[in-house]
This record gives structure tokens, sequence and C-alpha cells, in this order.
């Protein structure tokens, strides 16, 4: 650890500028390093399993005091970005490297730190029929990946420097985009060191002025998604899909809203394994015309956090025609604001934990 001292020191000499005005912008470094395991969610990934994985992870936060009122909602968070290293520990698998946007959300007179991140992570040696058949977890070197760390914090002990320990949670998945996609999830302990790079400067938050409750009407939402996925049968090809959705939501108040709409899914991977079907597998009398169009209808939730929010949708096919990974739906995702009507998404289709695809979708709240 004491090679560290010089980097933060470094770095601080780049970036710990004094505000002259408007809001104070604090900015923190962290790093730490973890070790930990693979854990077995599927059977299939059990020969991936051999050596307890390990590597670092690099914060850069921005301290936020409620200048902006979503601020003190969320209990003042930081807004930050992540690097993490990962190294598997295993030939087939290779080595992961990620970049992830991310928030810290505190509890417990801020000396407990949540973080959640999301971003996109290169792996090394994914799967190869030739060279690298045995690595069915990464189909390709770009994944998505989901990182939840969950720390002691406690910050500026000694002249700027503070520790942190915990639990970190990082999942790397290309969600169907090109089989195979087993993915792997990895539970590990870490522990590490944040640095100031304000020199300990104290800053005060903002108590937020008594508001009027958030009410609106019911308002009605039309989304178009879209993208690329593969079946789980390797080198079945890759496939473009559309989603039309419609749906109501409802705000429960600032911070929320409750969801109740359908999709119709026109997803071209399924006509290609439906055909597939019926001439491999006979037994499972699937007819080569069966219709791949499907037809759901949702339940969901919306977590608004300033312009980004957070979607989760729990679905149910009311038209099925080809039997896929059962008859429920879930969704989850973000959605960011450009105004007050239109918004983007990104957002991941799923069968409980068996991804389908990644949605990238714009729409229009009226």
């Amino acid at each position: 650890m004491k090679h560290l001292f010089p980097i933060f020191f470094l770095v601080g000499c780049c970036f710990g500028f004094s505000q002259k005005e408007g809001p104070p912008k604090k900015y923190t470094l962290d790093i730490s390093q973890f070790n930990g395991s693979i854990l077995l969610h599927n059977p299939d990934i059990s020969h991936l399993i051999t050596d307890h994985p390990g590597g670092i992870i690099l914060g850069f936060n921005r301290k936020r005091y409620g200048h902006e009122e979503w601020e003190a909602d969320y209990g003042y968070p930081d807004t930050g970005f992540s690097f993490v290293y990962q190294n598997m520990n295993n030939s087939t698998l290779g080595q992961n490297f990620a970049l992830y946007a991310h928030y810290n959300f505190y509890f417990f007179k801020r000396n407990l730190q949540f973080r959640i991140g999301q971003g996109v992570a290169y792996n090394t040696n994914p799967y190869d029929k030739n060279t690298n058949f045995r690595n069915n977890a990464y189909g390709t070197h770009l994944l998505s990946s989901t990182m939840a760390m969950i720390n002691y914090h406690k910050e500026n002990l000694v002249a700027g420097l503070g520790l942190k320990a915990g639990i970190s949670f990082i999942h790397y998945s290309n969600a169907n985009f090109k089989a195979p996609n087993t993915s792997t999830n990895t539970m590990a302990l870490n522990f590490g060191l944040t640095y100031d790079l304000d020199g300990g400067k104290e800053y005060e938050y903002v108590k937020p002025e008594k508001r009027e409750k958030t009410t609106e009407p019911i308002r009605y939402n039309l989304v178009l998604r879209g993208g690329v996925n593969e079946s789980d049968v390797v080198n079945s090809g890759r496939y473009g899909f559309w989603i039309f959705s419609a749906y109501a939501d409802k705000r429960l108040g600032r911070k929320s809203a409750i969801q109740f709409g359908g999709d119709v899914f026109f997803s071209n991977f399924l006509q290609e394994l439906i055909r597939f079907q019926s001439i491999s597998f006979p037994e499972n009398e699937v007819a080569a015309d069966t219709d791949f169009k499907r037809v759901g209808l949702f339940v969901g939730h919306e977590l608004f956090i300033n312009k980004v929010s957070i979607v989760t949708q729990l679905g149910y096919y009311v038209y099925y025609p080809f039997d896929f990974e059962g008859q429920t739906y879930n969704r989850i995702g973000l959605k960011r604001y450009f105004g007050d009507k239109i918004f983007g998404a990104i957002t991941l289709k799923a069968h409980a934990a068996k991804a389908e695809a990644v949605e990238f979708g714009i729409g229009v709240r009226l």
C-alpha cells in the first residue's frame, strides 16, 4: 500500500484547485484491492471456477451538498466514475477491464457507503470455437457490467487520507448479444484508501426548503426499442429486434411513479430458433411456421434521480405461441429525460436471471 501515496499526491496536484464561484465542487479518490470467488449461479460454468479472482477498484467522486433539489432527497450522494481491473485467475476466462458511472449513497451518519455502478468491460480472452471453446461465459470482448459495493467508509482521518473496507459484487455479461453468454458473478472482500483532493476542507450541506407535494395526472408513454441479439445456439446468427411499448404512469411523489402497459415484441432471432428446432428436434413438435411475435402486459416502477430514472418492470406474455424461457419476463434499466416529454432508455430484458437482450429505446411522455 505504500506505493499508493505518490499516486494520491500526484492526482491531488492535478485536480486540487480552489473554487471561486458557484456551488462547491469537491472531489475525492479511492483505491481498493479485492479478492473473492466466482459464484456458481449456473452449473454450466463449474469448470471455470478454479481459483479466486482479484483486482483493484479505482473511484473518482464528486461530493454533492444539496444545491440541486434531488441531492438532498437522496441524502447527498456522490456521483463519479469507477475503473475495475479483474484478473479471473483462470486462463480460459482471461482478464477484465471495466469503466462505470456510479452513485455513492450514504447511511448511518455517512459511515456506510453503498456504491452502484453500470458500465462496459473489455475481456481479453472470449469464446473462440478453435482456440478457446471452453469459455462459455463470455462470447465477446465487450461486455456489459454491473458493480455494487457496501463499505464502511471513513474519510479524512490523516492529512486527507481515509479508509474503506467491505464487500463488492461484480457482474459481467453481453446480454445475449452473441452466444455463448453464461456470464459470471464475483463476490469479493475489498480494502482500500480514500483521498480528499480538497485537502479535507468541509462544506455545509444545504437543507431543503419545504416543498409542495408533487402531483401529476396520469401520463401516457410511447416507446420504440431495438437492438441485436442471438439465441443460445452458438453461431446461429445475430438478428435485429423491435419492441413497441405503450403504458400509463402515475407519479406517487417527487421520487417515484407506478406503471401499467403492454409490449409487442418482434424478436427475429426467434424465427431462426423456431426453424432450427423444427428441423433438429422433431420430438419437440415445433412447426416451422410458428409465429415468432409475442405480446406482453407489465406493471412497473420508476425511481427518479434528477434527470435520470431507474426503471423496473415485471411482465407476462398474453400472446405466446413459441415457448422461450417461460411466460414471465422482467426489465430493468435507465432512462434519461431530455426536457419534459422526450426520453432515451437503455434497459435489460430478461426471464428471471436469464438475459435476452439489451434494449436501446426512445420515447415520449404525454
